[in-house]
């Protein structure tokens, strides 16, 4: 590793980005939402925001292993890098169980009947035991249950990877793509358990961890990531007008004259599989968030606090959103899908889930604070 970089300063756009793909997310899980079928911005392209948080969190993760590394040395950038995995693995684990305590409870106890299954918790339900035993391998994964094991074993590989990048990021990435076509293409998955199968394959959604971490490495070192000339922006344009183009065809709304003769199927757009117009269609809003927001613009405005915070303590934010997404789901059934339920109940969680990111801020703030006063 070269000598040791000055530490980066936060970039407010990440920040503000991450909380607004988090109200998304939210969004997107409150079941029978007008707002999740046309409010978010999945429903005008080719990604939605699990992407976007993944290629982020590999750019984030590989710039901060590498500056531990260069500073520290890598021992001690493994051992931060493990503690983070660990953190967020019992993470996992607590929501997992929290939200399985809270279906079968719905289920059995407010009488929503179906829900166990609707939810893919049958197995935990009849066998709660073996289900349990279950849960710390990652590999049962009933609904809502499958982006965080990603995540795990992506900072689990991430050393290595990031071993091979220091030596030759294009070896890397070829080694990457290679565990991809593997994935995609040859089969490649893990073993879902209790009746479930694993929502996303690690072995493809890996690729977007794997770019975002050398694109984060390049940043720290080099102080630039993408390429200068508008040739780079024009591109991803042209890659998110496609992606538009072809969901206004899924929509019926062009005329077949202008229909691209492309099929509607997961082996062409699948998500648990990550297929490849997904990647490019992630990495294309990248750019242009990249290339159309300035570090100091309107993303870092006072107005932007909430949001900003939420991007912050986005894992927090996350799992109180899957909750809440549940509970807005059983009113908008409960309420027979009525318009002015569905925009109160998006409302309304927006709002708690921005009041609880700011009390986070603040609670976060303070300790720090505090730990200033005694030192």
């Amino acid at each position: 590793m070269p000598a040791a970089p000055p530490r980066p300063a936060r970039d407010p756009r990440l920040d503000a980005l991450r909380g607004l793909m988090q109200l998304q997310i939210f969004v997107s899980h409150v079941a029978g939402s007008w707002f999740g079928a046309w409010a978010i911005h999945s429903a005008w392209g080719l990604s939605d925001s699990s992407e976007q948080f993944v290629l982020l969190s590999g750019l984030g993760l590989g710039s901060l292993f590498a500056y531990r590394a260069s500073r520290d040395g890598m021992p001690a950038a493994r051992a931060d890098l493990l503690s983070r995995t660990v953190r967020l693995w019992r993470i996992h684990l607590i929501v997992f169980f929290l939200f399985a305590a809270l279906v079968v409870w719905s289920d059995r106890a407010m009488k929503l009947p179906g829900e166990i299954a609707r939810l893919g918790w049958v197995w935990m339900a009849e066998s709660p035991i073996a289900a349990s035993l279950a849960a710390p391998t990652m590999l049962y994964q009933p609904r809502f249950m499958d982006i965080l094991p990603v995540f795990v074993w992506c900072m689990l590989a991430l050393p290595v990877f990031m071993a091979l990048v220091a030596r030759s990021p294009s070896a890397a990435l070829g080694l990457s793509g290679l565990v991809y076509a593997a994935g995609f293409w040859g089969g490649l998955q893990l073993p879902g358990l209790g009746g479930e199968p694993i929502g996303l394959n690690p072995f493809t959604w890996q690729v977007l961890f794997a770019i975002g971490a050398v694109c984060g490495r390049r940043a720290l070192l080099e102080g630039r990531v993408l390429p200068r000339g508008a040739w780079v922006t024009g591109l991803a344009a042209l890659v998110v007008l496609a992606g538009l183009w072809i969901r206004l065809g899924w929509r019926g709304w062009l005329p077949d004259a202008l229909l691209l003769p492309v099929p509607m199927n997961d082996g062409v757009f699948g998500k648990q599989d990550l297929a490849l117009p997904r990647i490019l269609h992630a990495l294309a809003l990248a750019v242009l968030a990249s290339r159309l927001t300035a570090r100091e613009g309107v993303l870092a405005r006072p107005v932007f606090v909430p949001l900003r915070a939420a991007g912050r303590h986005s894992l927090e934010v996350f799992c109180v959103g899957l909750f809440l997404s549940w509970a807005g789901g059983v009113a908008l059934r409960l309420g027979q899908g009525a318009f002015w339920l569905d925009a109160t109940t998006i409302a309304a969680g927006i709002a708690a889930l921005l009041g609880f990111a700011v009390w986070k801020e603040r609670g976060v703030a303070a300790a720090l604070s505090a730990l200033r006063v005694r030192s």
